[in-house]
């Protein structure tokens, strides 16, 4: 099994149930599926229950009592784990009909998958697919086909409403551009995009800017994702519950609650850079122009900081992120990053809004329950800096002196998504010590946060492993002290404990 979830990847050739005294045995991975090879992604869900939002979130082996599954605790507490689909598994025809490749080979997969003791299969329903062509023609012949095949092996789903493009990160195997009718209305207004401080535009997912703007042949982005999210049901609605455990709302690029702060896919960004702000397509610079104004310091509003540097920057010697008159630290910068990471959370509030009102009726009944499921990215490098400059340019106000990851997973919890979370599999001994990473310190805080929002995780891993040890890490992020206390607070605890959270949207 393998996974790339955000573009990453861990591979496990092999039967995928064990526990913790199998950890010990040198031969707990079984017997090589060869076939098993043509999935490269995987994730992994944790039992903790939420009850966020009044909404019941129920755990796997309430819903369904079958064999798959299965990382085991000394506690029998199980975590299901699903993989990805690859993102080469679709191609257009010659007539642009998306079609599924080598079709036997993804059903003898998925079969082998099922017996290695997978509990189901992620994903990606594409946007860029379905209403391709026209505004309101959906065609989801393609995911028809898909999911009897995937339920016919006796496998569950977890399917990721993608409402972005994966051009640029597909290293040109399968990827999927926005739909053409989008495309073309970009190609006369680049601003439907995010736009950097040099005016260049990303076309991987619509800015925020638009997400109240009827731009879209009569429609704001918002409806655009609405009307995608009916549809959707409307064809599925005998599998949700049943077949479809959990749906994912895209909210960014690579489905990710963020910006397109590093856009490694094109060139102009590579790690260890700071990555660059993500706010100067002319819908979000009228946001910041009225923020400002509401502030009365209009001269805040003509721009975003002049003093943060450039993509492959490193925060030393970059004024905005470090501790001077003019930094992240002085007025404006504090008003700039609110406002900047203020609308991010905004954006998620809408949509998972619009996603937990069309999946409230399914959530009353036990065999129709469905996991509404967001997710985030993992921007661990720099991390052990006072600024976390690689996150403020994400979208993350989280510096060491801000948790910036508690007002996003309160809007999480509000609307009772459960919070999916990257870097499972990392070691901050195996990051460059240079560049001050600390993958085990973002993910413990993102678990703390989590544990006092009450709200439940699925992990993922962030970089291809073939590893023991990488195998290790994701065994001991889903079993340790941490998930069982989150666990039985999330029994206990009621919502009215909760901190109020703070209204970003104006």
């Amino acid at each position: 099994m393998a996974c790339k979830c955000g573009g990453c990847y861990y591979t496990l050739n092999a039967k995928v149930s064990f526990d913790r005294d199998s950890m010990k045995n040198r031969n707990f991975l079984l017997r090589n599926v060869s076939v098993i090879r043509m999935f490269t992604n995987g994730f992994f869900r944790s039992k903790w229950r939420s009850v966020a939002g009044n909404r019941r979130i129920i755990s796997m082996d309430a819903r369904e009592k079958s064999r798959s599954t299965i990382l085991e605790s000394s506690k029998d507490k199980r975590v299901p784990i699903f993989v990805m689909m690859p993102v080469d598994a679709f191609s257009f025809d010659a007539s642009g009909r998306p079609r599924i490749r080598k079709i036997k080979a993804l059903t003898v997969s998925l079969k082998a998958l099922k017996l290695a003791g997978v509990h189901g299969i992620g994903v990606e329903v594409w946007w860029g697919i379905v209403e391709r062509s026209s505004p309101f023609d959906y065609s989801w012949s393609l995911y028809e086909e898909l999911f009897k095949l995937i339920s016919d092996s006796g496998l569950k789903l977890h399917v990721a409403l993608s409402f972005h493009s994966n051009i640029h990160s597909s290293n040109g195997k399968g990827g999927v551009s926005l739909p053409l009718w989008i495309l073309e209305i970009g190609d006369v207004n680049k601003d439907i995009y995010y736009r950097d401080q040099h005016g260049f535009s990303n076309n991987d997912y619509l800015t925020l800017g638009v997400d109240q703007v009827p731009l879209l042949s009569g429609r704001t982005a918002l409806q655009c994702y609405e009307d995608f999210m009916v549809s959707f049901v409307d064809k599925f609605e005998s599998y949700i519950g049943s077949v479809i455990e959990e749906i994912s709302i895209g909210l960014g690029p690579s489905g990710e609650l963020r910006y397109p702060a590093h856009p490694f896919g094109d060139g102009r960004w590579k790690f260890p850079g700071i990555g660059e702000f993500q706010c100067y397509d002319k819908y979000m610079m009228k946001d910041l122009k009225m923020a400002a104004c509401r502030e009365r310091k209009p001269q805040w509003g003509d721009r975003g900081p002049q003093n943060a540097g450039c993509y492959n920057s490193l925060p030393s010697g970059v004024p905005f992120f470090e501790e001077g008159q003019e930094s992240f630290l002085s007025d404006y910068g504090r008003f700039f990053l609110e406002w900047y990471s203020g609308r991010l959370i905004c954006h998620a509030d809408a949509i998972l809004a619009k996603a937990a009102k069309i999946l409230n009726k399914y959530q009353e009944n036990e065999q129709t329950s469905v996991m509404l499921v967001a997710k985030i990215g993992g921007i661990y490098w720099w991390y052990q800096t006072i600024s976390h400059p690689a996150e403020l340019t994400a979208g993350y106000y989280n510096t060491a002196l801000r948790d910036g990851y508690d007002p996003v997973v309160s809007v999480f919890s509000r609307h009772g998504a459960a919070l999916h979370i990257p870097c499972l599999d990392m070691m901050d001994s195996e990051t460059p010590p240079t560049y001050l990473c600390s993958p085990e310190g973002l993910l413990k805080q993102i678990q703390s946060v989590s544990k006092k929002r009450i709200i439940k995780l699925i992990g993922r891993n962030t970089t291809e492993r073939h590893d023991k040890s990488g195998l290790r890490r994701i065994h001991s992020n889903c079993y340790n002290r941490q998930t069982e206390v989150v666990f039985e607070a999330g029994v206990r605890k009621n919502q009215k404990n909760q901190k109020p959270i703070r209204n970003y949207c104006v």
